[in-house]
């Protein structure tokens, strides 16, 4: 008989919001695979838990050696539960392989729900929370994030992300350059701490908000594209057309109507190029 993996939930701040429910299941547990053991055994300590089982370490630069191992013991009919640092394993965080690898070991897979970060920003940003994407968090390197946000900028679902304080600030300029400097957003830091605080605005008024120096985790809420302010190919250019009937070069209409449409030039050339041979 396999035994069961849990995925539990555990505070993003205030250690009050753990439920009862995880302090049971922590203290049965044949091993306990925690993001970080000393942040595991003073959530313990605070909750006034003991801990029966063995305790691992399993984060992100041992998960891919250690989830065969927490595998065999599952399948050895032991009970394992995950925790990470705060919130549910595996968003972001690790506990995907070990999902993936109990399923297909047909070994079965439970969670007690806890407090999320990517839940609770949504609530409290004052945006459309109908429909959602997360994001996670964005590429370091300036040109991989920039792609990565081009790819979103028509995205009509609201967009959740985590990040670092120290990138908080080129993240928001690169949201501004491909959503455009009015996209409303809320900067959440701090969820459920003392210092708890939610900043409401558009991007560009975030940016200026931001260099003065932002602590604290962090997840950003952005609203999704207008779909009526979502422009074509052909729209861009047809104004490219309309500027050169009207006096412009061509170089300069390109440029115009990008910055008209918040787009990048390139994106206005290629369209260009396409109106005139469409069969390309």
């Amino acid at each position: 008989m396999t035994g069961r993996l849990v995925l539990a939930g555990t505070p993003i701040g205030d250690v009050s919001d753990a439920s009862a429910r995880l302090g049971r299941v922590l203290a049965a547990a044949d091993v306990v695979a925690a993001e970080d053991t000393r942040r595991l055994r003073r959530l313990t300590s605070e909750l006034g838990i003991q801990l029966g089982g063995r305790v691992v370490s399993y984060f992100e630069g041992n998960e891919r050696e250690r989830t065969p191992e927490l595998l065999q013991a599952l399948v050895d009919g032991q009970t394992v539960v995950v925790v990470t640092d705060a919130g549910m394993p595996s968003v972001s965080d690790p506990g995907y392989r070990l999902v993936a690898a109990a399923i297909e070991a047909e070994v079965d897979v439970t969670a007690v729900p806890g407090p999320s970060a990517v839940l609770t920003a949504l609530a409290l940003s004052g945006l459309p929370v109908d429909r959602f994407t997360f994001e996670g968090f964005l590429p370091r390197k300036p040109g991989e994030r920039g792609r990565r946000l081009e790819e979103l900028k028509d995205e009509p679902r609201t967009m959740v992300f985590f990040e670092a304080p120290h990138r908080i600030t080129a993240s928001l300029e690169a949201m501004a350059e491909a959503f455009g400097a009015d996209r409303r957003t809320a900067v959440c830091r701090e969820l459920t701490k003392t210092y708890e605080e939610v900043k409401r605005g558009p991007l560009d008024e975030l940016v200026t908000w931001s260099k003065d120096g932002v602590r604290g985790e962090i997840t950003i809420v952005v609203a999704g594209a207008d779909p009526h302010k979502i422009v074509t190919g052909e729209d861009l250019a047809r104004e490219v057309a309309k500027d050169e009937e009207a006096g412009t070069h061509r170089k300069q209409a390109i440029a115009d109507v990008a910055k008209r449409f918040n787009v990048p030039k390139r994106t206005v050339y290629d369209a260009v190029l396409a109106a005139r041979d469409p069969g390309k």
